[in-house]
């Protein structure tokens, strides 16, 4: 092996490893917003509401959508779904 082929596979290594500790950042995150919806959708629910708040699904698509461009929307989607399940 040669010096820059060293180097390469530490900053591959290196890099992997930091993609991994966000991974675990961004599953504890998503846990997070999941304790906190649940939360929400319960205080909508014992007081008459609905469970589901469509207006704010929409911004909260358009946000991502504005961030992250069209996956941004299908990530948002994902995130809803996990966060008070299918409609």
């Amino acid at each position: 092996m040669t010096a820059t082929h060293d180097t390469t596979a530490d900053l591959i290594s290196g890099a992997r490893e930091r993609i991994d500790a966000l991974d675990d950042r961004i599953i504890g995150l998503v846990q997070e917003r999941m304790a906190v919806s649940a939360v929400v959708q319960e205080a909508r629910i014992t007081s008459g509401g609905r469970r589901v708040n469509l207006s704010r699904e929409m911004e909260i698509l358009g946000r991502y959508r504005e961030a992250l461009g069209r996956p941004g929307t299908a990530l948002a989607m994902t995130l809803l779904e996990l966060s008070r399940g299918k409609v």
